[in-house]
């Protein structure tokens, strides 16, 4: 599981099997959240998680909110609305594009697509490395 930044630039990384559903993983890919300020400690946070309707829980938005992010998640199609209550997802689920541009350029690393790599540590240092090429082109361009 990935987590990336408005940009695209990712700045969390979680690796386990495949076994497990996403939501179950996303609290830990949460947590792994790390971004170095210009002043003071490093960010753990952001104002806003983007995510698609798979994380659509009402466990997983209370966590959010505890930890001072704004939930923008559809709701799947087979949830009950609640009356009164208009779901709007404002401009933060139309930038969502970029975050599939960084999937999508992950995708092209077909050692991550396929894997080959039978230990979960070496799976990670492989992705680990195709983030950092990616990181490097972004600031290259």
């Amino acid at each position: 599981m990935l987590i990336a930044d408005r940009r695209g630039i990712p700045v969390g990384l979680t690796v386990h099997s495949a076994q497990p559903h996403e939501i179950r993983l996303a609290e830990k890919t949460i947590h792994s959240i790390r971004v170095p300020q210009r002043r003071g400690g490093t960010r753990t946070r952001f104002k806003e998680l983007v995510a698609d309707r798979a994380y659509h829980s009402e466990l997983f938005r209370r966590f959010l909110r505890k930890r001072g992010m704004k939930p923008v998640i559809p709701l799947k199609k087979n949830a009950q609305k609640r009356r009164g209550r208009l779901l709007v997802l404002g401009d933060g689920y139309k930038e969502r594009w970029e975050i599939e541009r960084c999937f999508a350029w992950l995708d092209n690393c077909r050692r991550l697509v396929v894997r080959y790599e039978r230990y979960i540590q070496h799976y990670k240092a492989f992705s680990l490395i195709a983030l950092i090429l990616l990181c490097l082109n972004r600031l290259l361009k």
